[in-house]
């Protein structure tokens, strides 16, 4: 099963929100299947943009297993909203790459060579976590916490114009720091990386 086919299942067998068919819909006339992660780190390839965002699911899904979560924080996240959270908080990235083509010398042949590359080109200024949870909500309705924790997924490594922003997300929203741990743990641990001078 590739990747594609897994964040589909997923989806289907998770999300059952009015919208959500329309929404799959439109995913599927993106370029999301498609889509690297990131221009230059974690999955920077093709396909890059959907494997991330099963990665993020399954972390979300492991972290969220604990005792502890339900216990001590309160946090008892449906299924339906761990999917819409991990699998849809990067519906920023949609038709933002661009492939382009550069010179780089082949370190065996000493012979320079194209080789492609993606170029990120916004064409909606909207913010990132914003700009998801518009989409999202474009086609179905997300509750506060779902909304808040595709909102603030980047946690502390995104500048805000307040900062105490995500601490208070983190704090009154515990699926926001959740969420922003297993976006966190898929980029630096799973997510696959592109190879150097490629």
């Amino acid at each position: 099963m590739t990747k594609a086919e897994e964040f589909v299942a997923l989806y289907q067998q998770h999300i059952k929100r009015e919208g959500a068919d329309k929404l799959l819909d439109f995913l599927r006339k993106t370029d999301f299947f498609k889509a690297p992660a990131s221009t230059r780190y974690h999955g920077s390839y093709e396909g890059g943009l959907v494997e991330h965002s099963v990665n993020v699911f399954n972390c979300l899904s492991d972290y969220l297993k604990q005792d502890r979560i339900k216990l001590v924080y309160g946090l008892d996240a449906s299924d339906e909203t761990i999917a819409i959270v991990a699998l849809l908080h990067d519906l920023c990235k949609i038709d933002c790459y661009e492939v382009k083509q550069r010179n780089v010398k082949n370190e065996e042949s000493g012979q320079w060579e194209k080789v492609d590359f993606y170029e990120f080109n916004e064409k909606f200024s909207y913010g990132h976590g914003e700009k998801s949870v518009y989409i999202a909500s474009s086609f179905m309705k997300l509750s506060r916490d779902e909304s808040v924790a595709i909102r603030f997924h980047m946690g502390f490594s995104r500048k805000e114009d307040n900062p105490n922003d995500i601490g208070n997300s983190f704090e009154k929203y515990p699926l926001s720091f959740a969420l922003s741990t297993a976006d966190m743990e898929a980029t630096y641990f799973l997510d696959g990386k592109q190879k150097e001078g490629s």
